[in-house]
């Protein structure tokens, strides 16, 4: 599920008079505008375990229903109104963030297989183009793919990725013009004539070559959009042939080729367990070999070597992962296998990148990433060193087997994005490509810190913070807390040209690393899921709190945002402490879990029990039930909200953002506004298009700070 950052809306504003001096902003209510949408109430009962839930809004899931469709044009047209006077804000808005991007740019080439690869954005085009050139920067430009071209006429189009044969001419490619994250076409097509060959296939979800240059291997979806099979096809076949099932519902399959081209593996995993299997990619008819049978609680990938495989390994004893070296012959006995880099409870294992003489690792320690570089010949273990107390880094490695070097990035809250490529030989990191802030950017204008706040039961968890500097810390400024907290992903401090529309009038961003993501390692991760998910509420909470008792803000100043299951996050925290925020915004919102982790017909529900728990258990029932956000929505006062929804959305389902909004209408207490935006074309990520996306993380800030009686 992905991080997403994206606008802000609100209301109207009147500005009177008080004396010469000083003017008193009238921020407007619910009450100032015509009556909201009214969903139609027609209740459903539900029974598990002796205890009755009475939904009212369960009709909302079903979008063939007109009556559904006509209560979601209604939310979006009480939405327009409500926002309407926002609307030059929003152009602003717009504005700036398109001034500090640079329209016309370029990827930096990566070399791979004899051509440089790169992609390109151009002024008033809202997807990429892929290119490459052979051999030489200087060689003719070849097009792969133009996705303005493709997504021509399309409300919405995911250009999800390509791969090339190993002789460079030919690709396979998927694509869909839903929005979706989870139904991908697959199409395949010749380089040299840019035109389709072979065979198409529908819910395609990863695709790999075999040396032949003729075989694919591909993974599709069954009707939960899980990746379940996994087929081999000649492109002048007439069928395929299936070659792997994964029957248990709670695992996912999918298909790769390896760096030094020899082998091909098709992996299966869970939350907490995986497998693998593999052929030479030179014998694609040959049967799959399992590496190593899958144990409960086991993860782990193979990197394979020309001379050994490297193996990462994780199980509950070692939470953090840890290396081993292995043989390419006699690994099933365990005894040859070899520790290369041991456990260590303080540093989580992020990454793994294998040259022929050179292993790169990326770790996470204390939340923050380190990236070394080990010899595979004796030779001295080198350190990525980052100046700044508050970062992120990621390893990018090199796709070339024989290489010396390796790629990296750098960025933190006031800083760039920046690719560096890091000599191995020499130690030396050198500067590849900046992001550009066309407008202009000074980080010195912008104080970055790191703060630690107390949970209930005495946790620390850390937060990054950025701000103008000059900043007083008196209450009075507005502020936007934002965190994810779920699937162990770490919610990482990074550069965002659109954030500083909101930094540059005066607000504070902070960045809350939850229990829930694996910030602070594994274990970080454990402690906040399953039975021990509302660490992640009460982690955000005292988060939220810190910002308000060091006088960074006040409650009636604070702003909260997080999406998909960071909207679960909003839901929660607005139930629980609704007196801390001034205004939340839930984008995508996961926010009807006991109905979705009961309905195993629905994506993602049975793979996530090991996340959530499985509700037809009664302890994990309970649980659940105990701060799933829309069974725990009762008649209090709640801050300004605005939801967002997709109604292609294979991740969260439309209608748990619809009947989210359409309880919280019927019993929230206060006159503060409440909005649904609901995109009507697209899905989990919201607009496709990058010009489109940019309006839609305008619209969220001029909510934002029109609530808190910024207007321009």
């Amino acid at each position: 599920m992905k991080q997403l950052y994206l606008t802000i809306i609100y209301g109207m504003i009147m500005i009177t008079a008080c004396n010469t001096n000083k003017e008193e902003v009238k921020i407007l209510k619910q009450s100032d505008f015509p009556a909201p949408p009214v969903a139609e109430v027609v209740p459903d009962t539900f029974e598990n375990f002796g205890q009755k839930r009475i939904d009212n809004y369960y009709w909302l899931k079903d979008k063939n229903n007109p009556k559904v469709i006509e209560y979601l044009n209604a939310e979006n047209e009480y939405t327009e109104s409500v926002m309407a006077s926002t609307k030059e804000l929003q152009q602003t808005i717009y504005d700036e963030i398109l001034g500090r991007i640079k329209e016309d740019d370029e990827s930096y080439p990566s070399y791979i297989n004899g051509y440089w690869y790169y992609s390109r954005t151009e002024k008033g085009k809202q997807y990429r183009t892929y290119l490459r050139r052979k051999g030489s920067l200087d060689a003719e430009e070849e097009v792969i793919f133009d996705v303005n071209k493709m997504a021509e006429g399309k409300s919405a189009f995911i250009f999800a990725g390509y791969s090339v044969s190993p002789d460079n001419n030919k690709v396979a490619y998927l694509f869909n013009e839903t929005g979706s994250y989870a139904e991908y076409v697959m199409k395949i097509k010749d380089l040299n004539t840019d035109e389709e060959i072979g065979f198409t296939v529908i819910g395609a979800t990863s695709v790999t070559w075999a040396n032949d240059n003729n075989t694919l291997f591909y993974g599709v979806i069954d009707q939960t959009l899980r990746p379940y099979q996994i087929h081999r096809r000649g492109l002048n076949e007439h069928q395929s042939t299936l070659i792997y099932e994964e029957k248990d519902a709670k695992f996912r399959t999918y298909v790769s080729g390896t760096k030094t081209k020899e082998y091909i593996f098709i992996g299966s995993a869970s939350s907490t367990t995986s497998e693998e299997r593999y052929i030479s990619a030179d014998r694609p008819l040959d049967e799959f070999k399992v590496f190593m049978p899958r144990v409960k609680d086991v993860e782990y990938s193979v990197f394979p070597h020309k001379e050994k495989f490297f193996v990462s390994y994780k199980d509950r004893e070692n939470l953090n992962s840890m290396i081993y070296e292995v043989p390419l012959t006699g690994y099933e006995d365990k005894s040859t296998w070899k520790v290369f880099l041991p456990h260590d409870d303080d540093a989580r294992l992020e990454g793994i990148d294998i040259v022929k003489d050179y292993i790169s690792v990326e770790l996470r320690r204390e939340g923050l990433t380190e990236i070394i570089v080990m010899s595979l010949n004796g030779g001295d273990t080198k350190k990525i060193v980052f100046p700044e107390p508050v970062y992120s880094a990621s390893m990018g490695g090199n796709p070339e087997y024989e290489a010396t070097t390796i790629r990296y990035t750098y960025t933190s809250l006031n800083r760039p994005t920046t690719l560096y490529e890091y000599n191995i030989l020499t130690g030396e990191s050198i500067k590849l490509k900046e992001q550009e802030v066309p407008s202009g950017f000074n980080p010195d204008d912008y104080t970055v810190e790191r703060l630690w706040a107390t949970a209930p039961d005495g946790v620390l968890v850390p937060m990054a913070i950025v701000y103008k500097n000059g900043l007083k810390k008196d209450g009075s400024n507005p502020a936007l807390i934002y965190s994810y907290g779920s699937y162990g992903y770490s919610t990482d401090v990074h550069f965002s040209a659109s954030m500083y529309s909101l930094i540059d009038r005066g607000f504070v961003y902070a960045i809350a690393q939850i229990r829930g993501g694996s910030d602070l390692g594994e274990q970080w991760y454990e402690d906040g899921k399953l039975l021990n998910k509302k660490n992640t509420f009460t982690d955000f909470i005292a988060c939220s709190e810190k910002l308000i008792n060091d006088g960074y803000t006040s409650s009636d100043k604070l702003a909260a945002m997080g999406g998909s299951a960071g909207g679960l996050l909003m839901g929660a925290v607005s139930n629980m402490r609704p007196d801390l925020y001034q205004t939340i915004v839930a984008q995508v919102p996961f926010v009807d879990v006991i109905n979705t982790m009961l309905d195993d017909t629905l994506p993602l529900t049975t793979g996530e029990y090991e996340e959530w728990g499985n509700p037809n258990e009664e302890e994990y029932y309970n649980y659940i039930l105990s701060y799933s956000p829309y069974d725990n929505i009762s008649a209090q006062d709640y801050p300004n909200i605005l939801v967002t929804g997709g109604i292609n959305d294979s991740q969260v389902l439309f209608h748990e953002p619809a009947k989210y909004t359409a309880k919280l209408r019927a019993l929230k207490t206060d006159n503060n506004i409440l909005i649904l935006k609901m995109n009507m074309e697209s899905g989990h990520g919201g607009a496709t298009g990058r010009y489109e996306g940019i309006k839609e993380t305008a619209f969220d800030f001029a909510f934002i700070l029109n609530r808190v009686g910024i207007y321009k």
